[in-house]
């Protein structure tokens, strides 16, 4: 599994650095207010900026304006010299936002006019960047270009976390814990094939993030406000200038300006794919949180990622599978955010709209951040074979084999799980372990019953008897690891 992240992070700016200038009175909004004959007020400004969180955008913004202005001078729109002047315009703004010294003012409202008015002092012919462009593609094409790094980034995540649960796997191959159904013990698995289990899921989730930018891999620049523009622009130019492109390399773009601009489904399908990796790590959480009980101690977790308790002095609280449990609640009240907040809007672009990055932003750095934590708990995990081996010794969890035992025999398997189940029931009256139980005993339940039949009961037989696909057979559990192997190289 490889994935090729771009990365643009760089911590927001502070407070401080963001300035609200307040409109004056009869000033009009400086990049739409030609119709009004004075500007915002103060409380809508506070109520309608977006730069305090859409900031974020800026290195995709700057990327997509570049662009932008390559194909307006291609297209003979602007010069050569206008083009080169703005290019190192933006490329100077981006160091500037990058170094933490560029200073957001929230009259301008969003990430865009921030950029723009900026660089319009320091170039003249920046006034014309804008020509043949509306915020409203522009902002599509500055998420898509995001989502495509975001991806990126979470499939790196990802993939780091599915090596150290690879190499768990690998070395946990020959200890053995009794696997649960009903939260109850049900039948033998070794610590790899369970280990194995998380592993599929994010490996689910790692060609989900995969085809997700796929999806998003459409230009929409072009699409103007809703019904694109007069002027002879090339899309296509754009499109490959910011690797919008199919596998041989040929361009692809939105077929629908109206759609171009309203859609949404990309914002809640990848809130959907980290609300669906949520719900995963949250289960391995739990797992763990279980395993690192007094009641089951199969696993110490690291002191580094557990806490103690202000009264009690002998506590070690698994704090962070907790929060990992809880974040996950978190990622799903983002989804549910941007499915509500789209529901019902008409096409095309509507206001509501803005509040769609909160959701994304907080969904991205929100799984980043509990796959690194739980990839780092994972890592200091210590397994107690001792708790492990006595917890497998219970014949119990080899009834069903008992079962398939009689099968063998010519039993059908409904009788032969109700023999079993009067076996059991012996055994508790009898107070013995199900395997201490006399061949006399369990005849006179089934006369199936054979001299070998407690042979059943040797675990390292019964797992080598589960080598079909998907089973944890020693030789399955160790084909999936190269498997595994394989594709994480």
């Amino acid at each position: 599994m490889r994935s090729a992240a771009v990365f643009f992070s760089f911590p927001p700016a502070p407070l401080s650095r963001i300035t609200p200038r307040m409109a004056k009175k009869n000033t009009a909004q400086a990049t739409w207010g030609g119709r009004f004959s004075e500007g915002p007020a103060a409380l809508m400004l506070q109520f309608s900026e977006s730069v305090s969180f859409d900031q974020r955008l800026a290195p995709f913004d700057i990327q997509g304006s570049k662009a932008h202005a390559a194909m307006l001078a291609a297209t003979g729109i602007i010069s050569a010299a206008e083009r080169d002047a703005i290019l190192a315009g933006l490329d100077a703004i981006l160091a500037e936002i990058k170094a933490g010294k560029f200073v957001w003012d929230t009259a301008l409202e969003d990430v865009h006019m921030n950029i723009e008015q900026a660089l319009k002092k320091r170039v003249p012919a920046a006034a014309r960047l804008h020509t043949a462009r509306s915020r409203n593609d522009q902002i599509a094409a500055d998420m898509r270009l995001f989502f495509k790094d975001a991806a990126a980034r979470i499939q790196d995540s990802l993939t780091a976390l599915l090596r150290v649960l690879l190499d768990s796997a690998a070395q946990a191959q020959t200890l053995y814990i009794p696997g649960y159904t009903h939260l109850q013990r049900a039948q033998p698995v070794s610590v790899a094939h369970h280990l194995l289990a998380y592993i599929e899921m994010f490996g689910r989730d790692h060609r989900r993030f995969a085809d997700f930018a796929g999806h998003v891999n459409w230009c929409p620049l072009g699409s103007g406000a809703i019904a694109g523009t007069t002027l002879p622009i090339d899309r296509e130019f754009v499109a490959k200038a910011l690797g919008f492109t199919d596998a041989k390399g040929r361009p692809q773009l939105t077929p629908n300006s109206m759609d171009a601009v309203a859609d949404r489904d990309i914002f809640i399908e990848f809130t959907s794919a980290c609300a669906l990796c949520g719900t995963h790590f949250s289960r391995v959480a739990e797992d763990l949180i279980l395993w690192s009980s007094a009641e089951f101690g199969y696993a110490v977790m690291p002191d580094a990622f557990t806490t103690g308790s202000s009264l009690m002095p002998q506590k070690k609280n698994p704090d962070s599978l907790e929060l990992l449990r809880g974040k996950s609640a978190r990622l799903q009240g983002n989804l549910s955010t941007l499915l509500v907040l789209v529901k019902g809007l008409p096409l095309t672009y509507n206001r509501d709209l803005q509040e769609d990055k909160p959701p994304v932003f907080d969904s991205l750095d929100t799984t980043l951040l509990c796959l690194n934590v739980l990839r780092e708990t994972l890592r200091g995990m210590k397994l107690n074979h001792a708790r492990c081996a006595a917890a497998v010794s219970d014949p119990l969890l080899l009834a069903t084999d008992l079962a398939d035992y009689l099968v063998r025999r010519g039993v059908p398997f409904r009788e032969a799980h109700h023999a079993v189940g009067s076996v059991v029931a012996l055994a508790e009256k009898e107070n013995v372990p199900l395997n201490k139980l006399t061949l006399a005993q369990v005849r006179r339940v089934s006369e199936h019953f054979g001299e070998d039949w407690a042979g059943v009961f040797d675990l390292e037989t019964a797992m080598r008897s589960r080598e079909r696909t998907g089973m944890p057979g020693p030789k399955q559990v160790a084909s999936q690891i190269a498997r595994w192997r394989k594709k994480l190289n």
